[in-house]
């Protein structure tokens, strides 16, 4: 059996998640043809599970990427875990179907393993990826979430998406969709902000209370160029803990704040689009930190949060993933 079999985590809808997936959003300086190469070389090295969304709009080029690996025999469709998102503007109940199809077509696939709610604030609907008034605010829209999950419900009973989830969702969010009266499928996951600065170790206990998978994005911190990230926060991969604790195993600091991850049964988002950090940021399956190194890297908690878009700042389900 394969270490990539063997770091899969089984999902409360029966289903099995690779731990350590490969995200795919960047900055607009990137282009969309260096996603579909990293995404090649990312199956060539062996990740099989995949993060992408309708927001980052690139999964025609995500697409084009897996058919190829597939026609070359590198892979088959079953191999591969694919995660898209329902963006803001589509959280009415009668357009999280319509969201689906559209990446699907983008895709060229005819399901994905994995759809979540992106964010748990609705946003008016139509072409603006961010629909601002004209003093620049976000125009929010007014869903019931509990609806949004209804129809996510009905995407999984299509067999448009295997499963189903949410992202940067609270703990008060989620209790919001467990407690919903008629409740037919539980989220699977929730995908967060999560990496040694923000542990999220209060939301973890409370989503493995509920067999529900936390998924860590930014799990190495972030220090791209998004106009919606912090810009004064320190830089993860260069705390002096992490590198001693990466240097004492012969890691990387990248490698190590993965392997933290997966220890405590995170799944881990590693993103890179230069081959040899691809191929790095893979060799985490074959170390094990120490219960001492698992402690030092948990006292790095300081709830920094590297993605904070104060647009959101005025609706109340902001701040998204709270800690409370």
């Amino acid at each position: 059996m394969s270490s990539v079999k063997l770091y899969s985590v089984k999902l409360n809808d029966g289903f099995f998640m690779p731990m350590l997936g490969f995200g795919t959003s960047a900055p607009n300086k990137v282009a969309k043809s260096e996603v579909e190469e990293a995404v090649m070389r990312a199956i060539d090295v062996g990740y099989r599970h995949f993060d992408s969304a309708y927001l980052y709009l690139n999964e025609e080029e995500i697409g084009r990427a897996i058919r190829k690996k597939i026609a070359d025999g590198s892979v088959k469709r079953e191999d591969v875990f694919y995660t898209s998102k329902v963006w803001g503007t589509f959280l009415r109940p009668e357009l999280v179907r319509t969201s689906l199809e559209i990446s699907l077509r983008k895709l060229q696939l005819s399901y994905v393993d994995l759809y979540l709610i992106h964010i748990p604030v609705p946003l008016k609907p139509g072409e603006e990826l961010f629909p601002k008034d004209e003093h620049g605010e976000l125009i929010f829209d007014t869903v019931d979430l509990c609806a949004t999950w209804e129809a996510m419900e009905k995407c999984k009973d299509s067999g448009l998406a295997k499963s189903i989830g949410v992202s940067n969702f609270n703990r008060e969010q989620l209790e919001r969709i467990l407690d919903k009266p008629g409740l037919k499928y539980k989220p699977v996951c929730n995908q967060v902000e999560c990496h040694p600065y923000l542990n999220q170790s209060k939301l973890l206990e409370f989503c493995k209370s509920h067999d529900i998978v936390l998924t860590a994005y930014a799990a190495l911190g972030s220090n791209s160029g998004k106009e919606w990230l912090s810009k004064n926060n320190p830089v993860l991969l260069e705390d002096p803990v992490l590198s001693a604790i990466a240097a004492w195993h012969r890691r990387t600091p990248a490698q190590v704040a993965l392997r933290y991850q997966l220890q405590r049964g995170v799944v881990a988002l590693a993103k890179s689009f230069k081959e040899a950090r691809i191929r790095e940021n893979f060799q985490v399956l074959d170390f094990q930190l120490t219960p001492e190194d698992m402690e030092s890297l948990d006292s790095l908690n300081r709830n920094i949060r590297y993605f904070v878009d104060p647009l959101f700042s005025r609706h109340p389900d902001f701040p998204f993933s709270d800690e409370c």
